[in-house]
């Protein structure tokens, strides 16, 4: 990976359709730039600003975006593949037409966001703040949920089989229609104070 660029200053930068791969971007600023159709590989954002940045029709395969700020972003037709999020903020964007694949969004803040019917199956949500955001109808197959902040969630009709979601997220999201299996009926149960016997 090549030297990392620091501090950079990219705001209203016109960059679209560009490729980057394995670049380094440390605290560097992107707000308002056209970076629609951006191409990362291997690349890596550490406490960027994205705010207002038009990443439309993006790609990033194997990059992370860490502890990044992602505020009134345009994500249209975003794709991640193998990525990380870690720590990231997500205010006021819509990330209907999202796509990701093996990433990770760890202790990504997500609070009312509207992620309804998207195929979410097989992410790390661990610790992220979903807080009042509406996954109903969404696949949450296989996804770890185990930390998540849940505090009226809607996952009404979401499919969670075979999802890690913790007593305190049974108990505080509304699971409404959810799709669950066994292991997690049973869970559900004794989270709200029943007996299985």
């Amino acid at each position: 990976m090549e030297e990392a660029e620091i501090g950079e200053d990219y705001r209203d930068a016109v960059l679209p359709q560009a490729r980057w791969e394995k670049r380094k971007f440390v605290r560097c600023d992107f707000t308002e730039a056209d970076l629609r159709g951006l191409v990362t590989q291997g690349c890596t954002f550490d406490e960027c600003d994205f705010t207002r940045t038009d990443l439309g029709e993006s790609r990033h395969e194997s990059s992370a975006f860490r502890s990044c700020t992602f505020d009134r972003t345009v994500l249209a037709q975003v794709s991640w593949r193998g990525c990380s999020l870690l720590g990231s903020s997500f205010v006021d964007c819509r990330l209907r037409s999202i796509s990701a694949r093996d990433t990770d969004f760890t202790l990504v803040s997500l609070a009312r966001t509207d992620l309804r019917k998207l195929d979410l199956s097989g992410l790390r949500f661990r610790e992220s703040n979903l807080v009042e955001s509406n996954l109903t109808d969404a696949n949450l197959r296989e996804a770890d949920l185990r930390g998540a902040r849940l505090l009226g969630t809607n996952l009404s009709g979401t499919d969670l089989r075979g999802a890690k979601v913790d007593a305190d997220g049974l108990v505080r999201a509304n699971l409404s229609g959810a799709r669950v299996d066994v292991d997690m009926a049973i869970a559900f149960a004794a989270a709200h104070g029943l007996v299985v016997s």
